[in-house]
């Protein structure tokens, strides 16, 4: 059990150290060595959980893809709007999230599917559109999969955007104005005057789901993909191995 738990912290060091590397330099620009020196782990180490460059990318990909759950709400489209306000507030605050959508973004991350980011979180919107409009709350002409598709398009040129000219600074502020001005064309007066869409409604959901339970009844939630994918699917003593890693003396200094 000790070097299981000691393997599980090594491959979560190296994809903090990837995560911060790929977001500073880009994926073409960052080097195994680099993230080597930043995790402070051996050559050996590395290699035991992933065998390249691109399964790191991935490993990052599919790690920031389970940092976030959205509470699900008795207003689909609250739940909608929580997913893109969290999403943004992650952006600004954890570098996980941040190195992923820049991989999914980054036209020279060969070796990796860029596009399966992009579906995932078009499938969780699709989703929870149609789930409000089974409930009522949309207008009569939505079709939940082409809102979605517009939802997803239009958030990931706000951000990107945000990420060029403030640093992220700005995006929970952008992703408001986004969402006030495509969801009166989506829902009906009625639904709109009772949603939170202000900046700081992701942050509030964000401490709702990090917070201990205070009951025995487990809430039900729902997995979002913002940009993320699940392809890579790790095993013993390749990408996730959490038995018989090598072990970590210091870090190798090959280039």
């Amino acid at each position: 059990m000790a070097t299981q738990d000691r393997a599980a912290r090594t491959r979560r060091t190296i994809l903090r150290a990837a995560a911060q590397v790929f977001e500073e330099r880009g994926y073409q620009a960052s080097t195994i060595s680099e993230i080597l020196a930043t995790a402070g782990v051996t050559k050996g180490a590395l290699y035991f959980h992933f065998q390249s460059k691109e399964e790191l990318a991935r490993g990052v990909l599919a790690e920031q893809d389970m940092r976030l759950t959205i509470p699900q709400r008795p207003c689909r489209t609250q739940e909608l709007a929580d997913m893109c306000l969290t999403h943004a507030h992650l952006l600004q605050t954890d570098p996980m999230v941040r190195a992923g959508v820049r991989l999914s973004l980054d036209q020279q991350a060969t070796g990796i599917n860029r596009a399966t980011a992009f579906h995932h979180w078009q499938q969780a919107c699709t989703h929870t559109l149609q789930q409000a409009q089974a409930q009522g709350e949309l207008l009569p002409h939505i079709n939940p999969a082409e809102t979605a598709t517009v939802l997803v398009g239009a958030f990931a040129g706000v951000q990107q955007m945000s990420q060029a000219t403030t640093d992220y600074h700005d995006l929970t502020h952008q992703i408001t104005a986004l969402l006030k001005h495509l969801l009166p064309n989506i829902v009906h007066p009625s639904i709109l005057t009772a949603l939170d869409l202000t900046p700081h409604r992701g942050a509030h959901v964000y401490t709702e789901l990090t917070t201990p339970p205070t009951t025995t009844t487990a809430a039900t939630t729902t997995t979002v993909t913002a940009t993320s994918e699940n392809t890579d699917k790790p095993t013993t003593g390749t990408t996730g191995g959490t038995t018989g890693e090598p072990e970590n003396n210091p870090p190798a200094t090959t280039r």
